[in-house]
């Protein structure tokens, strides 16, 4: 009999926003494999959580994906978590999803936070159709590219961003898509959380002169909805 892979969203700042079958699920199983074991142990330690961790993360995906795949197969239940909010979306979660799938394991999804879903919403702007691009390119050339590629784009606009680089990718927004309404989430449900709702300028402006501190969600008004 094959083992069963839980793929369980974690709080994305808040520890009090994980529901109560995430912590039943991460009790029950044979392991947890996480993006980084050093932070989801802060989470399993606050919830008196002591199942065994591994890490699998984008540098060892390959090996570790397979030695995962193998414990399944031997019928292990085993718990899938990323540093933050829900496994497979901007980071290595969707391999081990995918080969559970080629190899006929079954997939169970336990749902919660996610800083797409709170960043949209939060942003306001129109939520019934939009496009998620995760984090954009490094290279600049590249990222401008990227962003040319949505300059046409009519639903609403979700990226992530780093502290290190907002500026240049609000500077590369603005030259590219021009100054539109954007929303700038950073710290969502830490005790730092801010929204600014704002031109790109302003944003520009505004993280010039205030040091960007970090992780960020950027909401970008589709062509659709363009002032």
């Amino acid at each position: 009999m094959t083992g069963k892979l839980f793929v369980v969203a974690t709080p994305i700042g808040n520890l009090k926003d994980i529901t109560f079958r995430a912590i039943e699920t991460l009790k029950a199983v044979a392991l947890i494999a996480c993006e980084d074991t050093r932070h989801t142990k802060k989470l399993l330690s606050h919830y008196g959580i002591n199942t065994p961790t591994t890490s699998y993360f984008e540098y060892n995906k390959i090996q570790k994906g397979e030695h995962l795949l193998k414990l399944l197969k031997e019928g292990r239940a085993i718990a899938l978590v990323s540093d933050s909010g829900t496994p497979g979306i901007s980071d290595p979660g969707f391999n081990i999803v995918r080969l559970a799938i080629e190899n006929n394991i079954l997939i169970i999804v336990i749902p919660g936070p996610s800083a797409i879903i709170a960043g949209i919403v939060l942003s306001g702007m129109p939520t019934d159709s939009f496009v998620f691009e995760g984090f954009l390119a490094q290279k600049p050339g590249k990222r401008r590219k990227e962003l040319e590629a949505l300059n046409q784009e009519k639903r609403t606009i979700v990226i992530y961003e780093s502290p290190h680089r907002i500026l240049k990718t609000l500077k590369d927004v603005l030259d590219v898509m021009g100054d539109r309404d954007i929303s700038v989430m950073r710290e969502l449900t830490k005790v730092f959380e801010e929204t600014l709702r704002l031109k790109v300028s302003e944003a520009i402006e505004h993280f010039t002169s205030n040091q960007p501190r970090g992780e960020f969600v950027i909401v970008i008004k589709g062509e659709k909805w363009k002032a």
